[in-house]
């Protein structure tokens, strides 16, 4: 790929995003999109909705960037949580390592790349990508240890930044303990597994098993029934049954008719209702029902928190399969159609999923071959002889090496994030905040095998195949080097692009369009909220960080592109947090041993690969010297290991012991035990149906909201 075809990517790409930003600073002040760019807000703020035309609502204006900026990190941890927080920090730990990484290797390494080998040199736009990569450099030559001094600055630099940014959340983490004073979770354990008894029910041998063996410490507890799929369809198929025989009369009093704008009619239909997240466990069955649907779970509360921490910590019984305790989840964050999984069964579940993952990752590997093939035209033009005329094209030429194969390899991903949710879902994990962990990682370790590993492997596959499973040095030395382009492109196209389409938020926006043209429903605060998807965010970042350092030394060209991501990324996420995702529960920075772990692998895959493409370029003492480097990565690894994850394991039975003194130094104690019993609701009466109107004074006014720029929202 020459430099041209890059730089046409870029340009395409850049028009892209500004023409989407700009389209973003109009609609968001647009009375009919409130919903879809300040749901947060509206969950918030409690005023009247006005709809008079101003000039300025048509003028783009960057007042959101502005917005974004001043933020602090306090108000964006008051409205997202210590997890938003979290996933600020990884934008900035980011920005900052390769801001260093820029500085060091493109003044350093990128002149060594260009000037490495003798040969005729051509203007710079009509140089090929490959002149500024390590490849240009010849063997044996003494430059080498120049790229091998700026492979230690960057990992040096990047440990001791990764340990700063470790133990300030570690802190905050602390904080986050001592500030949740009133949580119920604190007090509650989960118990699954309950040995079923012909004599009693699961109430009565959960009631007996707590009294006799924590008398002084069991409160209460409450059985967890089972519920999901198949009674919401029995539930719906009565709701049908019921309209079908309802009057037209009686049909146009409820609250949940709409007219159809499709077809012009003014009859007006209904809709059933769509229970919230938070109602996807509600159960329609009447109490003499509940005692039939008993499952072997519960949620046993105890008296104080460090008496929930030892029971749940504790084997409960000789057989390691049954009376399984761990601390629960918050209220909010409880996955209740889970928890009604037989724990027998989780193991089966695991086995399954892992399965169906290593499907799905072979499956993708034929788009990822494709667009490798745009990649090396040459030899695609050599596979297929009649795309020769087309691809003879400049223009055409510079489209296909520079724009379409990460456009197409982005398409395919987008399937990707979802599946793995349900992956997680279908694993039986008991929280929604441990499902979508799990989501992240599973999406993190397809990205870096099929996105990175993929394409290192396809292209070789085109270009070498009988020498793949040789040699994996010499593989990782050439391979890895002549992909550098398409990364590049796809940090523009997967990156730059991304970051407008989530500020857009395409889906929301026609979803929004067709409640307000389709079903005429214009109360925009109707509409439901969403939550922050970081199980598709956090694997995003986290792959970009490992493309910048793998090929922060060997393509240093790549390093700009990535500083310009991190930086819209940076003023996007803080936007979206603030106005547009709902946080309902929080998992205290939990997703921070993953950002390390992660980090960690791209560190050291960075000094493996340079070590042999070092060997390659028979340069044998600056290889040697790599094994030091990583020797000092992984003890530094350990060490993070054992000084700060267990706090993102556990919570200290220090704090928790010194939470219950003071509460019942205070005659706090007794109010929390009247409120737990009230703090898991599994059923609920009812859940708000899509065409409720919100009640009067919970309408959201667009001043209130920052759509005026002048606002100080």
């Amino acid at each position: 790929m020459k430099l041209a075809a890059l730089l046409t990517s870029a340009g395409i790409n850049t028009a892209v995003s500004v023409v989407l930003f700009s389209l973003y600073s109009v609609l968001r002040k647009q009375p009919s999109f409130v919903n879809v760019y300040f749901g947060a807000k509206i969950a918030q703020v409690r005023s009247r909705q006005q709809d008079a035309f101003r000039f300025d609502r048509f003028v783009p204006s960057p007042s959101w960037i502005l917005k974004a900026w001043e933020t602090s990190d306090e108000e964006i941890c008051a409205t997202g949580g210590l997890d938003a927080v979290v996933f600020v920090r990884m934008i900035v730990f980011s920005f900052r390592i390769f801001s260093i990484a820029a500085i060091v290797c493109n003044f350093l390494v990128l002149p060594l790349n260009y000037f490495g080998k003798e040969m005729q040199r051509h203007q710079i736009p009509a140089e090929t990508l490959e002149v500024f990569t390590i490849a240009n450099v010849e063997e044996g030559s003494r430059w080498l240890w120049a790229h091998c001094l700026a492979l230690y600055l960057v990992s040096c630099c990047a440990c001791f930044l990764l340990y700063l940014e470790y133990k300030s959340i570690s802190r905050m983490r602390l904080a986050y303990f001592t500030s949740s004073v009133s949580n119920p979770s604190y007090f509650t354990v989960l118990v699954r597994a309950i040995p079923w008894s012909r004599e009693e029910s699961y109430s009565g041998t959960v009631a007996r098993f707590f009294t006799n063996f924590y008398a002084s410490s069991f409160l209460s507890h409450q059985i967890v029934y089972r519920s999901g799929s198949v009674q919401k369809l029995v539930t719906d198929a009565g709701k049908v049954c019921k309209m079908l025989k309802l009057t037209p009369r009686e049909l146009h009093i409820g609250s949940n008719s709409m007219r159809c704008g499709l077809c012009g009619t003014t009859a007006s239909f209904s809709m059933l209702p769509m229970d919230a997240e938070g109602d996807k466990g509600r159960s329609d069955f009447g109490g003499s029902d509940l005692r039939k649907k008993e499952s072997a779970a519960a949620l046993v509360f105890f008296r104080t928190r460090y008496a929930a921490l030892v029971a749940s910590q504790s084997l409960q019984s000789r057989n390691p399969m049954s009376w399984v305790t761990n601390l629960s989840p918050e209220p909010g964050d409880m996955y209740w159609s889970n928890i009604c999984v037989p724990y027998r069964l989780l193991w089966i579940r695991k086995v399954a999923i892992l399965v169906a993952s290593m499907a799905l990752v072979a499956f993708f590997i034929v788009p990822v071959s494709l667009t490798q093939g745009l990649v090396h035209l040459d030899k695609l033009q050599k596979t297929f002889p009649f795309l020769k005329g087309v691809l003879k094209r400049k223009a055409m030429s510079q489209l296909a090496t520079g724009y379409l194969p990460s456009v197409v390899l982005i398409i395919f991903m987008y399937m990707v994030p979802p599946i793995m949710l349900l992956f997680s879902t279908l694993e039986g994990s008991t929280s929604r905040s441990g499902r979508k962990r799990s989501a992240s990682i599973k999406v993190l370790c397809f990205f870096i095998w099929n996105v990175f590993f993929g394409n290192i492997l396809s292209g070789s596959v085109i270009e070498r195949f009988s020498k793949i499973f040789k040699d994996v040095n010499y593989l990782l030395a050439t391979a890895v080097p002549s992909t550098a382009t398409f990364f590049m492109t796809y940090v523009l196209t997967s990156g730059w692009a991304s970051l407008s389409c989530e500020l857009m938020q395409p889906f929301g926006l026609l979803c929004n369009l067709f409640y307000i043209f389709i079903l005429r429903n214009k109360d925009v605060t109707t509409y439901g909220t969403l939550t922050f998807p970081y199980h598709t965010e956090v694997p995003r970042i986290l792959l970009f960080g490992l493309f910048g350092f793998v090929y922060s030394t060997l393509s240093p060209l790549i390093l700009p592109f990535l500083l310009v991501y991190f930086s819209l990324a940076y003023l996007v996420y803080r936007n979206q947090i603030l106005n547009v995702y709902v946080t309902k529960y929080q998992t205290g920075g939990t997703y921070w041993p993953i950002v390390h772990n992660a980090t960690i692998f791209s560190m050291v895959l960075m000094q493996v690969i340079a070590m042999a493409v070092f060997g390659l370029k028979k340069s044998t003492v600056a290889s040697s010297f790599v094994i030091p480097l990583i020797i000092m990565t992984l003890l530094f690894n350990e060490y993070c290991r054992q000084r700060f994850q267990p706090l993102f394991m556990q919570i200290p039975a220090q704090i928790l012991i010194e939470m219950d003194r003071q509460d019942e130094q205070n005659g706090k104690m007794k109010e929390i035990h009247q409120k737990l019993t009230t703090s898991y609701t599994q059923f609920k009466s009812k859940s708000r149906t899509l065409g409720d109107p919100m009640p009067p004074n919970n309408s959201c006014r667009l001043e209130d909201l920052e759509i005026n720029p002048g606002s100080n929202f």
